[in-house]
């Protein structure tokens, strides 16, 4: 999801899926900003005339080779990011979409260095190297009153 565009327009919608399978959430090691190195919902930017559902069964296979359906939006959220002098590198308004698995194991491709699955406690114990919006999500999906 990087924008390195000093042209471009903003923000930028951008898609993250969270995907369930057996009590575990698929997560990947992000190789770019925003996020760089840290472990995150797999997902990247909306294309022109793309529909949610579409870019985010698009970017979730791209990025991990998982098929998925997409279900709903779960939340949405900003990620803003200013260089030293204050002006605007990225925005990107990313919404947060519930996917139920269909077939695949996890591959990192495109944007990511590392995909697998992951429970709540791994991610719980990974804390530090876990982005907020995933260790919100997977707290929201895998808590004990949604594990089935």
């Amino acid at each position: 999801m990087t924008q390195t565009n000093s042209m471009a327009s903003f923000p930028v919608a951008a898609i993250s899926c969270a995907v369930v399978k057996e009590g575990c959430l698929l997560v990947v090691r992000r190789r770019n900003s925003p996020n760089a190195g840290r472990l995150a919902l797999p997902g990247g930017k909306v294309e022109p005339g793309e529909r949610l559902a579409e870019a985010s069964v698009r970017e979730l296979l791209e990025e991990t080779g998982v098929r998925a359906t997409a279900c709903q939006p779960l939340t949405a959220f900003d990620i803003i990011e200013r260089d030293d002098n204050g002006r605007l590198r990225f925005h990107y308004v990313v919404v947060v979409m519930r996917m139920s698995w269909e077939a695949g194991e996890p591959v990192a491709g495109d944007d990511a260095t590392h995909a697998c699955w992951m429970d709540l406690e791994a991610l719980t114990a990974a804390a530090g190297d876990v982005c907020t919006t995933a260790a919100e999500v997977a707290t929201h999906l895998l808590g004990a009153r949604n594990h089935r």
